[in-house]
């Protein structure tokens, strides 16, 4: 026990110790009162009395000890408080940001005054009025609008004279009796101190108590004071990091988009100063002159591009004074086709500091259009398919591709009955029916003949893994465009497509003079879609065995024997087209 109670008395400061001692001093008098009480009255009977006034000795010497405790409760409070100054000096000056200070800041007011809240008025700095910014009780939790009780008088007063204010019990206080706020919220305990820095009063820590009057004296006004000299330094400071921070990050992102414009940029981004120094140059800039950033800053620019000729010498000359744009075709060390625009750069005086250069390398286009000039003299096809072929394929190549062959049936004693103009306009509506089916599945319309039209699918200039499945669903969109066509033409007018489709191996390329020129296809592909277009009826779809074998899981199909094989022994089954085959979730109409 006494080691434990040794072990406790070194745990505490001077001060607990001194106050333990004397109330220990005090509980001994009050047992040795109570004990000379107790042994008065057995003397008195023995003749005997206590020394005169040993009571009253004892009485004073105990008052003096409470005294003395009061005393040393009071000091060891202060001193608590001026630790407390210490250390949230330090924290306070230890953080750069603005918010962290100023709940610290209110979070001791708080603590070292025992006031029951606690608020930071500041200065706005760009607009000069005056903002709560914190707002604390004693549990340090957040106080809202509506619990924003305080003397807007008081703050008014610290404010604008830079004197701290404090009264014991604002209510009876002659200087504010009659102000709405203090008699309406019945505020009592108030102590207000400026924030100065540099003589200019940057906000007011304002801190009360509702209930008890004279919470705060002179001391805790004295601390106060000194607590707000070291916060508003540290606010400041942390404002003005703030403000630094802002405008550091303000700079670094203008210059990082900046950067990523500049390095986004498609086109070459060159500039140079006044002696033609190069002083920028970006990513596009090394992609299209060959030449990296590391190597073409700081060094002139006839240096990176010693090939240009005169006329751009003196391009960059005048772009000096205006803008200028220049085509430029080189022809070593390797063609190239480039377009320069040279603006000037001027500094604020309007003093020419130099030219940027946007260069864009259009040799690719320029190629690709003397390419696309090219394939139009075939046939008007898809641009995208056109814009991607290597053209030296046009000269012809085998590949695996789907013809479908469509022809009008009953045409030849149709036409004899109409006008040449009448059948010109009737031929025309079912070939465009024929040809948008043929287009709308990417096919390519290799030729008209007559009332008849060929669609490829899967050539050089429509590449198509599905080009089996392509054909046969343009043929089907041709009987039913046809379908369409027959309800607005007379009975008289109405014929119908035979249609043959075949999958196999046929030469592609362009045929022809240097005049006029066709791509077609070549071989037994197209002499067995013209077999199967021969053996098919009015409205029939005829699908060779290679055909069929890719579509037979979407297509029901009905085989048979040819009609007229032609004497050819490789032409033995042929599938007629009943419709598309329903997928296994679909779930049946009620109508079949």
């Amino acid at each position: 026990m006494f080691d434990e109670t040794a072990r406790v008395s070194q745990s505490r400061t001077p001060h607990e110790s001194a106050q333990e001692q004397v109330r220990q001093l005090a509980q001994n008098i009050n047992d040795l009162t109570d004990l000379l009480r107790s042994q008065q009255d057995i003397l008195r009977h023995q003749g005997m009395n206590l020394p005169s006034g040993s009571l009253d000795s004892l009485r004073k010497m105990r008052a003096r000890l409470d005294a003395l405790n009061n005393q040393l409760t009071t000091t060891q409070s202060e001193l608590r408080q001026l630790r407390g100054l210490a250390e949230t000096t330090a924290l306070i000056n230890s953080t750069i940001d603005t918010s962290d200070v100023l709940y610290q800041v209110i979070d001791k007011v708080v603590e070292l005054t025992g006031a029951e809240r606690g608020y930071i008025v500041l200065k706005n700095e760009q607009s000069g009025e005056w903002e709560f910014r914190v707002a604390r009780g004693l549990d340090r939790e957040e106080l809202v609008a509506e619990e924003f009780i305080i003397s807007n008088t008081i703050i008014d007063r610290v404010a604008s004279t830079g004197e701290p204010v404090l009264t014991h019990n604002a209510l009876s206080d002659p200087r504010y009796q009659g102000q709405e706020s203090i008699v309406g919220f019945a505020l009592r305990s108030i102590l207000a101190v400026p924030l100065t820095v540099r003589e200019e009063v940057i906000g007011v820590v304002y801190c009360d108590n509702r209930i008890r009057a004279g919470l705060f004296k002179d001391h805790e006004l004295n601390l106060l004071k000194a607590f707000a000299n070291q916060a508003a330094v540290a606010i400041q400071n942390a404002r003005l990091f703030e403000q630094v921070r802002a405008r550091l990050a303000e700079i670094t992102e203008i210059r990082d988009l900046m950067d990523n414009i500049f390095t986004s940029i498609a086109s070459g981004l060159i500039t140079v100063n006044r002696d033609n120094i190069i002083t920028a140059y970006n990513s596009a800039a090394e992609r299209i002159v060959g030449v990296r950033s590391t190597e073409a800053l700081g060094r002139p620019l006839h240096a990176i591009l010693p090939y240009l000729n005169g006329e751009f010498s003196n391009a960059l000359v005048q772009a000096r004074e205006a803008p200028v744009e220049l085509d430029i075709t080189l022809e070593s060390p390797r063609w190239r086709y480039w377009k320069f625009k040279l603006n000037p750069l001027r500094d604020q005086t309007g003093e020419s500091e130099g030219v940027a250069l946007v260069l864009d390398d259009l040799t690719d286009e320029k190629q690709r259009e003397a390419q696309l000039d090219a394939a139009m003299r075939y046939m008007p096809v898809q641009l995208e398919n056109v814009r991607s072929l290597d053209l030296a394929s046009m000269g012809g190549v085998e590949r695996e591709i789907t013809v479908v062959f469509a022809d009008v049936r009953g045409f030849t004693s149709f036409s004899e009955r109409l006008e040449p103009e009448a059948l010109m306009q009737i031929i025309n509506e079912y070939l465009s029916r024929a040809s948008d089916a043929i287009e709308l599945f990417e096919g390519v319309v290799d030729k008209y003949m007559g009332d008849a039209v060929t669609g490829l699918f899967n050539t050089q200039l429509n590449p198509q893994d599905d080009h089996a499945l392509r054909g046969v669903r343009s043929a089907m969109s041709m009987v039913y465009d046809v379908a369409e066509l027959h309800q607005r033409l007379p009975s008289d007018q109405q014929l119908f497509y035979g249609i043959g489709i075949h999958t196999g191996s046929s030469v592609l390329g362009s045929v022809g003079s240097p005049e006029r020129r066709e791509f077609t296809a070549i071989g037994d592909a197209l002499d067995l879609a013209k077999l199967l277009q021969e053996n098919a009826q009015r409205g029939e779809i005829m699908l060779s065995a290679e055909t069929y074998a890719r579509v037979q899981e979407q297509f029901e199909c009905e085989a048979m024997e040819p009609r007229n094989s032609k004497g050819r022994t490789d032409f033995t089954v042929m599938y007629r087209l009943t419709g598309r085959k329903r997928p296994t979730n679909e779930v049946p109409r009620a109508d079949g």
